[in-house]
């Protein structure tokens, strides 16, 4: 699991790397990382099922997809001292600029949206 969660994080900095963001927008890189982590993971662990990964750009927003096999949707749960785990959606929640979950005929997928912040120049930055 851990080496698919790595390959996806890879894969999602080199998708940002092209759009330019590694050098105008580093923290909301970091930000689409994290969560592509948490959604990757929580499809492995929670849904016992691999992750499909796509990243759409619509020069407004970043949309990051995790589509698994599952169709329990995912809520936000409080913080507990008495859980290690159980946080991933909390941090989706607090990075991303929105996120929803959907139902698919075979599981579900989960999206986050983020918009990096104004800059000027090529490459499917905004302006």
């Amino acid at each position: 699991m851990s080496s698919d969660v790595k390959a996806a994080r890879d894969w999602s900095r080199e998708r940002l790397r092209v759009l330019g963001w590694t050098e105008t927008a580093p923290q909301t890189v970091d930000a689409v990382l994290l969560t592509v982590s948490e959604l990757v993971t929580n499809a492995h662990v929670h849904a016992h099922s691999n992750a499909q990964l796509v990243l759409t750009w619509d020069t407004r927003c970043l949309h990051v997809a995790v589509h698994d096999a599952s169709s329990h949707l995912p809520s936000p749960r409080p913080p507990s001292t008495e859980r290690l785990g159980g946080r991933g959606i909390l941090l989706v929640d607090a990075l991303a600029d929105s996120w929803e979950a959907r139902p698919c005929p075979y599981g579900k997928t989960v999206i986050a949206c983020f918009r990096p912040p104004n800059t000027s120049g090529p490459g499917g930055r905004r302006a």
